[in-house]
């Protein structure tokens, strides 16, 4: 069987970091953000408490990183530090929820703001109607979207990665781009001087700031919690016990950074009442519009589907390497632990994934899905960076490896409780189902691993 090649270079993990990172929610979820809250300060607070969380986690997964520099990233950490089956939960529960949820929910994003464009995609356009349910033209070019990205990266790595690098780069210059548009075109003081006034900022610490923060924070989440996925292709990384660390760390800071500013250029040229109800919750357009007219939303709108492509494309490359694992280690469909001799990449892990991310285009909506990627992510953040402690147990003498502090850990499992908690008893229809999703696995598992036994034994 054909095995996958190291060709990824420190430069090209960046750019899965960060062009994973960066897809459509930092153009939406603000104005969400800002009908929940209802503060400017409270908005920001959201922002950097999402930043800092997303920061400590990139960290503690440097170390896991480069202890347990093997195929499989987050799915082997949990294998090698826990158990297989908790492993296979992990996988189980990112093929059904997590890494197909997000993609369902960004190539839907994308051809909502092709929408701007071209009206005939549109969730009101309906091509096919059966009872109650309907596809719409949206759906349609959502799942056009997300075959032509699987085709891409089945030609090969190469073309996946060089994809992946090109949008990246774009869309990070597209972001510095409005940055300054803002700074020189947008900015008004007194607008900034009145959304941070402290008479329309009171913020009292109890059990509802508590509520939300932790449903608010959700759509921060959201926008930047794929940075592991470059830890799923670490058997094609060059050196990855120093060059993943390198990249989760340059990719995050990078990220945070443009979302930070980009969000006080939100607060320095649009009211706050305005972020509420910019339309289809796309602050950028709003601003961009209020700046350049009609011109200004056909650039955003432009700007977000290269943004929404080039998020799709790293994740849908790296999350099928996480199957293909499983499917490797016989506890997950074996055909997909194919290697193609000719393009040396998992063609058939790569379109079951395919199948199932149409599979929930057509079923879910936004917001839906994101809620049940976050409430299951960050569960298995969790479990994992906690997991650090046991595992400088199991590999006391491991050498070369890059160690953080303790309380970098400590700290993202405190506050991943603290979210957990707040959307398990404030979301429970919305967050509990992603819960069952996942320990509905224990008895596949168990009938995987029975399967195995007869294999081996036969």
């Amino acid at each position: 069987m054909s095995e996958l090649k190291r060709t990824l270079s420190l430069k090209d993990s960046i750019s899965i970091v960060a062009g994973s990172m960066i897809g459509s929610g930092i153009f939406i979820v603000s104005s969400h953000i800002a009908r929940i809250t209802n503060s400017a300060i409270l908005l920001i607070l959201v922002w950097i408490l999402a930043g800092f969380i997303t920061l400590l986690g990139a960290l503690s997964y440097g170390e896991l990183s480069s202890t347990i520099p093997h195929e499989g990233g987050q799915y082997i950490y949990l294998e090698k530090i826990f158990s297989r089956k908790v492993a296979f939960l992990y996988g189980w529960t990112l093929f059904f929820v997590i890494q197909t949820g997000i993609l369902a929910a960004v190539n839907i994003a994308m051809a909502k703001f092709l929408g701007l464009i071209f009206p005939f995609i549109d969730s009101a356009h309906k091509i096919l109607s059966f009872g109650s349910y309907s596809f719409s033209s949206q759906q349609l070019f959502a799942i056009l979207s997300v075959l032509f990205i699987t085709f891409i990266n089945s030609r090969g790595i190469k073309a996946g990665i060089i994809t992946q690098n090109i949008f990246t780069v774009t869309k990070i210059l597209s972001i510095v781009a409005i940055i300054v548009c803002g700074i020189f075109f947008g900015f008004n003081f007194d607008v900034l001087v009145s959304n941070f006034d402290i008479s329309n900022n009171s913020i009292e610490f109890n059990m509802n700031t508590l509520k939300i923060i932790s449903t608010s924070i959700v759509g921060a989440l959201f926008a930047s919690i794929t940075w592991n996925n470059v830890t799923f292709v670490t058997s094609e990384i060059k050196n990855p016990k120093k060059n993943i660390k390198k990249a989760l760390f340059i990719g995050t800071m990078l990220v945070i950074l443009l979302y930070f500013f980009l969000n006080m250029i939100y607060l320095s040229a649009l009211p706050l009442d305005l972020i509420k109800i910019s339309p289809e919750d796309i602050v950028v357009a709003q601003m961009m519009q209020n700046i350049f007219g009609e011109k200004g939303l056909i650039i955003i709108a432009v700007v977000i589907a290269i943004s929404a492509f080039g998020c799709a494309n790293g994740m849908i490359l790296t999350g099928s390497r996480v199957y293909y694992k499983m499917a490797k280690e016989r506890v997950f469909f074996r055909s997909l632990a194919y290697i193609d001799r000719k393009t040396k990449v998992p063609q058939n892990s790569l379109w079951l994934q395919c199948f199932w991310i149409c599979v929930l285009i057509l079923w879910g909506n936004y917001s839906q899905l994101l809620d049940y990627v976050i409430y299951s992510s960050i569960i298995f953040y969790a479990v994992t960076i906690f997991g650090i402690f046991k595992m400088r147990k199991i590999y006391p003498d491991a050498k070369d490896v890059y160690r953080v502090p303790d309380f970098v850990p400590v700290v993202f499992v405190i506050f991943s409780i603290i979210i957990i908690i707040g959307l398990t008893i404030f979301k429970p229809a919305y967050t509990v189902p992603g819960l069952l999703i996942t320990f509905a696995g224990v008895p596949v598992y168990n009938l995987w691993k029975k399967h195995r036994r007869k294999s081996i034994n036969s």
